[in-house]
């Protein structure tokens, strides 16, 4: 901070640091974002090797956790190296994770403007990643510089924040912040994740992804009568699992955002010859379920769906494999805290309220909530996936929402540094 600081307020002295330092975070976030990180594959170790090179050029101690190579095979990564840094600001106090991912969606095609080159056009970054959640990269590290700022020029702080930026989000979190979390090393008592600015996300759907594998027996085209055609089984599946999709659009939550569970089948393969009868067919499905569905009920009603779509037919046998279990984001006790500091400053800073809502995806925010973390989801961005392209061709970020953004996340941090 420099002199002019004494005659601020702290969130005025937090967002002049803030906005003297956003050219060197925007080269910051392009820096990030000219990594790839595709996943798949998964091959992740260099972008966080990258992110650690430049928090250690800012004075942070970087802790690097790698994951062990069997752990990664299950998930179909080749490596992932997390990141933690520690800034301990008095003895008492609360500790605060901010986590934000660094592994991305392949960029595809369709781009107008190189997808790992960050160009800027009036006022946007253009990248993968930049708005999911490359950005939040940079709006935790430097609202925690600022913070760290204010208080070396004689601000008092109790607790600590804690930097946790992983690279698996893409396939679930459990080698991200579920390798952490399950091994110890790290046990905060609050956590804000990655998000956009014009809302705070305090609940998310879950999900269950199934395979199920339909077994028939070959034969002829020409002698269809003789084989057990996997593939009319694998029809009746289908039909029953979007006969039941279309019933859910009548089950409607009551979080604000969420409006109802869904189901598709995202992948089928199968088959031997255009000419043969189909002894196998494989199927994929994803089922979104709302924080007010029980897992486990969900489960065994669709085992139960697809196995009675089948029942009687002769010679046809299924086998269904769970793929993915995430439970949905519901919120903890303690999580009014968080929610209340950023509605607060982000109501002074974006001059509009906040509000408090439920999304309908999910991410790896429900694994520090499973670890008993209360958690919120905030952070750059626009007000809803498309306006940003996130995941789609020509991905972008409007830069004045992560400078803003950091001037929340910063203010926030001081209030709840200092009850």
């Amino acid at each position: 901070m420099d002199q002019r600081g004494a005659h601020l307020t702290p969130y005025d002295a937090l967002g002049h640091w803030i906005d003297a330092h956003h050219p060197e975070q925007i080269e910051f976030l392009r820096t990030i974002v000219r990594v790839p990180s595709d996943t798949p594959p998964g091959d992740n170790a260099r972008a966080a090797e990258a992110a650690a090179a430049l928090l250690t050029a800012q004075g942070y101690d970087v802790e690097r956790h790698p994951v062990p190579a069997e752990i990664l095979c299950r998930y179909g990564m080749q490596s992932v190296t997390n990141l933690i840094v520690r800034q301990r600001f008095g003895a008492g106090g609360p500790t605060i994770a901010l986590n934000a991912h660094g592994d991305v969606v392949p960029p595809g095609g369709g781009w107008t403007r190189p997808p790992y080159e960050g160009v800027v056009d009036n006022g946007r970054m253009y990248a993968r990643g930049v708005a999911v959640s490359k950005s939040d990269i940079a709006t935790y590290t430097y609202a925690l510089s600022a913070l760290r700022a204010l208080h070396g020029a004689g601000t008092p702080l109790e607790g600590a924040v804690e930097l946790h930026f992983t690279y698996d989000e893409e396939v679930g979190g459990l080698a991200g912040p579920g390798f952490l979390l399950d091994n110890r090393l790290t046990a905060p008592d609050f956590a804000i994740a990655a998000s956009f600015s014009y809302a705070i996300v305090t609940a998310h759907n879950g999900c269950l992804q199934l395979e199920v594998d339909v077994h028939g027996e070959a034969a002829h085209g020409a002698t269809p009568e003789m084989g057990r055609d996997a593939f009319r089984a694998g029809t009746a599946i289908m039909n029953a699992i979007y006969a039941e999709a279309d019933m859910l659009k009548a089950q409607r939550s009551a979080i604000r955002g969420i409006d109802h569970p869904t189901m598709i089948v995202g992948l089928v393969h199968g088959g031997i010859n255009t000419n043969v009868v189909p002894d196998r067919l494989t199927l994929r499905l994803d089922r979104r379920m709302t924080p007010e569905e029980t897992p486990a009920d969900v489960e065994a009603r669709l085992r139960a769906l697809i196995e009675d779509a089948v029942r009687g037919r002769d010679g046809i046998r299924v086998e269904i494999s769970r793929l993915l279990l995430a439970n949905a984001l519901k919120p903890l006790p303690g999580h009014e805290k968080l929610v209340d500091a950023l509605r607060t400053h982000g109501r002074r800073v974006f001059g509009e309220d906040i509000p408090e809502v439920g999304v309908p995806l999910y991410s790896d925010a429900r694994l520090y909530a499973e670890h008993g973390v209360p958690i919120v989801m905030y952070g750059a961005g626009p007000r809803t996936l498309a306006e940003s392209n996130a995941k789609r061709p020509d991905e972008n970020l409007l830069l004045e929402d992560l400078r803003r953004a950091t001037h929340v996340i910063a203010s926030a941090l001081h209030d709840l540094l200092r009850t």
